[in-house]
Parts: structure tokens; C-alpha cells; sequence
């Protein structure tokens, strides 16, 4: 099978800045776009496919056709005819809500759903002034937890962190997260579209109306528990994998190439997916399909693809991902 590029599926919100337009090298006039959805297969937001014979079939196509073939044997058994993953830019120029996530039992008995764990990738950090939130610095109990709620403090039980480009976050579901003003940031997930909104800073939409809070349903999905340190520590390399997060839901490397490599996926049962932050470089696959891939790209390669040659146009950097 071809290497699949889509159409992304913008999404404007109240926070959205104006990175994602001219990042993905789209001519369009559309204000405060939050999110850019790179790979989706959510119910009415599945990705288009937009280069090759399969151009203009969505995602839940795909799968269905190909199955196994596409997602991985494995993957297909497990998940059927839901690709397990959602991939987005999300760029903030004001702080997103307080939320958090219900883990695969919960999301299921409520919601009929997938849980949603996920991950962070920092792209840029405007200039140094972006922050976000992941987890509780401190131990509170979920009494405490809805009364900071009610009395607008819970942003001081939150770990608070200064981000950099590089920077990593795991966020596994349970953990109160919330990306903030001034992140641009590649956001790898399960495919899931339950979120809990905790606190909105009392914002109002456009309509003069504050957005519903989940106070109820996100008490019993938080994980109460502190860590030291929610940032994901690793060591940048050039020109080798550096791996970022393993776990049941996906598997995360980055590559920071200045030389051409070769990605040996054969022992591998499962679709792959590039994530192009930085540069540009042409991907050929084991049957000689070649696409170019540059920053702001996204591109899915099937469950069949044995190895992938990257040809960097002087430097290229890209997220990994699989199941």
C-alpha cells in the first residue's frame, strides 16, 4: 500500500492561535485555529486521504477494506475496526481548560468508548513564554478536590511547568493536564473524544455563556496521586531513535536526522505513522512508493511496509508512532 497522507480537519476554538495555518502551509483565512487534527477515525471527524489511488476515502474505509493488513494483525483483533489512534497539532495562545481523562473501564461503562491516554510533544514555546500543567503537586482527596473546584483554586494543587522545545509529556488517563498559553505541541492519543472538563478560568464563549464543567464525572476518573516529576526525560541524539514512551496504547520515538537512514519495520505487526516537525525528507518504501514528507505533515504507513528509506533535504525531524 501507498504511504497515506490526509487532509487535516481544522478545528477552531475560544484559545486557538494563528501557528497551524502557515506551519502546515495552508492559504486560509480561518481565525484561532486550535487544533489540527493530522489522523483521525473519530465518528464524523475521519481523515480524508489525500494523495494516491486511494485519495478521497476516509480512514474508516481503509481499515475496513485492508484490516489486518493496514492496522496489523494483532492490532485489528484487538481493536477491530477502530484505528486506535488520533494525531493532532495543537496550537494555544491562552490557557486550554482543567480536564482530564477516563481510563478504558470507565470510558466504556459511560461512554461505550476507548480511554484516553496520551502524550505531548513540545514543538515551540513562543519565545519562552509558554507553560503548561500535568499532574497534582500536592495530595488532595476528592472532597478537596471539589471544593478547590467551587472556591476557583485547584490550579494550585496542579505541577506547573516552564516548557522548552523537546520537552515531553506522558499523560496517562486519570491525570489532570491542561496544555498552556503559548504551547505548540504534537499531541499522539488514543482514539477517544471523552474529555471531563474540571475548571475553564470562568471563561465565556461568544454567546456570553460559560462552557459546562464535569465536576461529577471527573471526580471518580482522577488518579489522586503525586509524582516528583511529570516530565518525560531523555537524551536527544542525531541520526538514531531515540525512544520517548512505551506503553499499552502506543509506542513513541524521535528521529533528529541530518543523514539518510533506513527504518527497518519487518519484525513490526503494526502500522507506523511519521509525525514531520522539523525540515523535510522523502520517504521510499520496500516497493519503491516515494512521497515527500515536510514539518506539519503527517504520514501512515501500513501494517505491510517492511522498511522505509528517509532522504533528509538537509535536516528532518519526526515523531514515530505505533501500536
Amino acid at each position: 500500500m501507498y504511504p497515506f497522507k490526509f487532509n487535516p480537519i481544522l478545528k477552531s476554538t475560544i484559545w486557538g492561535g494563528e501557528k497551524i495555518i502557515p506551519f502546515k502551509g495552508l492559504d486560509m483565512n480561518q481565525p484561532q485555529v486550535g487544533e489540527s487534527w493530522e489522523i483521525s477515525n473519530v465518528p464524523g471527524d475521519e481523515s480524508v486521504v489525500a494523495n494516491g489511488a486511494e485519495a478521497g476515502k476516509n480512514l474508516s474505509e481503509l481499515v475496513k477494506e485492508y484490516k489486518g493488513a493496514l492496522v496489523g494483525e494483532a492490532n485489528y483483533e484487538r481493536f477491530g475496526d477502530n484505528f486506535p489512534l488520533l494525531i493532532k497539532f495543537i496550537d494555544a495562545c491562552d490557557d486550554l481548560s482543567i480536564q482530564v481523562h477516563p481510563d478504558d473501564a470507565l470510558a466504556k461503562v459511560r461512554h461505550n468508548s476507548m480511554g484516553k491516554t496520551e502524550m505531548w510533544y513540545v514543538i515551540d514555546n513562543n519565545n519562552g513564554q509558554a507553560h503548561l500543567r500535568s499532574g497534582l503537586k500536592k495530595s488532595i482527596t476528592p472532597a478537596e478536590y471539589e471544593a478547590m473546584i467551587a472556591d476557583n483554586t485547584i490550579c494550585d494543587a496542579l505541577a506547573d511547568y516552564a516548557v522548552q522545545p523537546g520537552d515531553v509529556f506522558f499523560l496517562p488517563a486519570g491525570r489532570i493536564h491542561s496544555i498552556g498559553a503559548g504551547c505548540f505541541i504534537a499531541e499522539i492519543q488514543q482514539t477517544s473524544n471523552v474529555t471531563y472538563r474540571i475548571y475553564d478560568f470562568n471563561r465565556k464563549d461568544k454567546d456570553g455563556n460559560t462552557r459546562e464543567l464535569h465536576t461529577e464525572l471527573s471526580k471518580d476518573a482522577i488518579d489522586y496521586s503525586v509524582e516528583e516529576d511529570y516530565r518525560t526525560n531523555y537524551t536527544p541524539k542525531q541520526n538514531e531513535s531515540v525512544e520517548l514512551v512505551t506503553c499499552p496504547y502506543f509506542t513513541t520515538s524521535v528521529y533528529d536526522l541530518t543523514e539518510d537512514m533506513t527504518l527497518d519495520y519487518s519484525e513490526l505487526d503494526s502500522f507506523v505513522i511519521h509525525i514531520c516537525m522539523e525540515g523535510s525528507c522523502t520517504v521510499t518504501d520496500d516497493e519503491g512508493n516515494s512521497v515527500e514528507v515536510k514539518a506539519g505533515e503527517s504520514i501512515l504507513y501500513a501494517a505491510t511496509t517492511k522498511e522505509v528509506k528517509v532522504t533528509v533535504n538537509g535536516h528532518a525531524k519526526f515523531l514515530e508512532t505505533y501500536v
